[in-house]
């Protein structure tokens, strides 16, 4: 998920912060410092992670377009310059248009915020957009909330009572609520330091950027694993009460199938999976220094040479061409398999199904799923010629039928011409003429469209447009055995000849 790091570099972030026996340091100054911290953070656990610097005062200016070198982000930190008032309203606009031109509207990003709690003044405050929020026309319109799936992390360098002391708070909190809500506002807690800063920062790291280890096992084989990004909590909707469901830390393999048999499922999400030395501490953040990094070499490489159950799944799973089904909580799966970037490198991967104890209906349930051995006999055949999937359901789903559907009125209209021209071909076209009448009469009582029923009723008819007549009449009321829907009109049984029937 990549993330846009917005700073304010307005005149309010130069503001002096008095410390007593140290050097005076400026808001900017401080920002800049948990900012770094930030990035040395990611850089350690969040390598993959795309990001990019925007800096915003009344105008706003892309330093660093999105990237993995945190190195270059760090650069451009440190050559911050000061500008003129804050607006909050075109810096936003900024960062709508940076993420979709290179992510489109689809990609979810996450946004941090560092600001000081200023507002800005005059038009283009956020006082001032939020109170002209209702009178935005169509050719102007408030930046949030964004295109694109979004958490807004607002970083205040400023205590919760300097916050109160204005309507600062409120705004923000207003701002984080356009925005979507899934986010969060982080002020300082004490006095406004470096130390308070430091902590403040590393409440966002430990919320948003935390990495997500597990351990992956498959019988008495398990090995400690990194799943990137990191997996969401998701809330399942046709629960009676609604909980947010996480991944389990322990990811347990149940079995394997073929690629074949699990064609291409639908899945939530899609993560990398890569294996951690047991040893080496991936969550502690460090200050920086040439021995830690070669330290930091040399435990990857004695990681490299030692024995690892992820790197061994992986190549098994991409010489076999098989997926493994692996278990992520209480009935619910996903499945790991080997992806290719190109012809040389490829990656273990983890997809995660729907939550339930049947994510894919060809299938069947996943506890009814076991090993080909205990079949009385190889399902796949003694050549693999066969397959015992897709399992068939035990009623005949309703997509297996012909619906009608009426989008236009132009298929409305061809399904009555249908039934008129056999009408007219009477009795030579009875049976026809009864089945295109009974669909129709199924469709509008499903859709509740009486007057159709009583629309097609001819004032004047012969033998057997007077019996249809008549039973349409019957379901239009819709009170009596003639209006169940499973009810079929059949014909009229007469003892006419032919050419007396009309």
């Amino acid at each position: 998920m990549p993330t846009v790091v917005l700073m304010d570099v307005s005149l309010s972030m130069t503001r002096p912060v008095a410390q007593e026996g140290t050097e005076e340091y400026q808001r900017k100054s401080l920002a800049v410092h948990g900012l770094n911290m930030l990035f040395e953070h990611m850089a350690s656990n969040y390598r993959l992670e795309f990001t990019a610097l925007m800096a915003f005062s009344s105008l706003w200016e892309l330093l660093v377009p999105f990237t993995r070198d945190y190195n270059a982000l760090q650069e451009a930190l440190c050559n911050l310059e000061d500008y003129d008032k804050t607006c909050f309203e075109s810096a936003l606009h900024g960062v709508s248009n940076v993420v979709q031109q290179e992510w489109g509207s689809a990609c979810p990003c996450q946004m941090v915020l560092v600001t000081d709690g200023s507002l800005g003044i005059g038009k283009g405050s956020l006082r001032h957009s939020l109170q002209a929020l209702k009178h935005y026309g169509d050719d102007k319109k408030f930046p949030l909330p964004f295109p694109f799936p979004t958490k807004l992390y607002v970083m205040c360098v400023a205590n919760s009572e300097e916050l109160q002391m204005t309507d600062a708070m409120d705004n923000l909190e207003e701002l984080l609520r356009l925005s979507g809500g899934d986010g969060q506002i982080f002020t300082v807690d004490g006095q406004l330091c470096m130390k308070s800063v430091q902590a403040m920062f590393g409440k966002l790291i430990d919320y948003a950027y935390s990495p997500f280890h597990a351990v992956l096992h498959c019988g008495n084989l398990s090995s400690d694993v990194q799943v990137f990004p990191r997996p969401e909590p998701i809330i399942v909707d046709e629960e009676v009460e609604p909980m947010p469901r996480a991944v389990s830390s322990d990811l347990e393999i149940v079995g394997f199938v073929e690629i074949a048999d699990i064609a291409s499922p639908p899945v939530i999400s899609r993560h990398l999976v890569l294996p951690i030395a047991v040893n080496k501490d991936v969550d502690e953040i460090s200050a920086g220094a040439t021995d830690e990094l070669e330290e930091e070499a040399s435990t990857s490489q004695m990681a490299g040479k030692s024995p690892n159950f992820c790197v061994l799944l992986h190549g098994s799973l991409k010489v076999e061409g098989m997926v493994a089904l692996v278990q992520l909580g209480p009935e619910w799966f996903g499945m790991l398999y080997s992806q290719a970037d190109s012809k040389k490198k490829s990656n273990l991967m983890m997809s995660l199904f729907e939550p339930g104890p049947e994510p894919l209906p060809w299938l069947g349930k996943v506890s009814h799923l076991g090993p080909i051995s205990e079949a009385p006999e190889n399902p796949y055949g003694e050549d693999d010629s066969k397959s015992p999937f897709p399992v068939q359901p035990p009623v005949k789903r309703s997509y297996a039928q012909n619906v009608t559907v009426w989008i236009k009125a132009s298929g409305l209209q061809t399904d009555v011409q249908k039934i008129l021209r056999n009408a007219r071909k009477l009795p030579d076209k009875t049976q026809t003429f009864y089945k295109e009448l009974n669909r129709l009469r199924k469709a509008a009582l499903a859709f509740g469209f009486w007057e159709l029923l009583k629309g097609l009723r001819p004032p004047d008819a012969a033998f057997q447009l007077s019996h249809a007549a008549q039973q349409l009449k019957l379901a239009s009321t819709g009170d009596s055995q003639y209006a169940a829907f499973d009810h079929n009109i059949v014909p009229m049984h007469t003892d006419f000849p032919a050419e007396q029937c009309l």
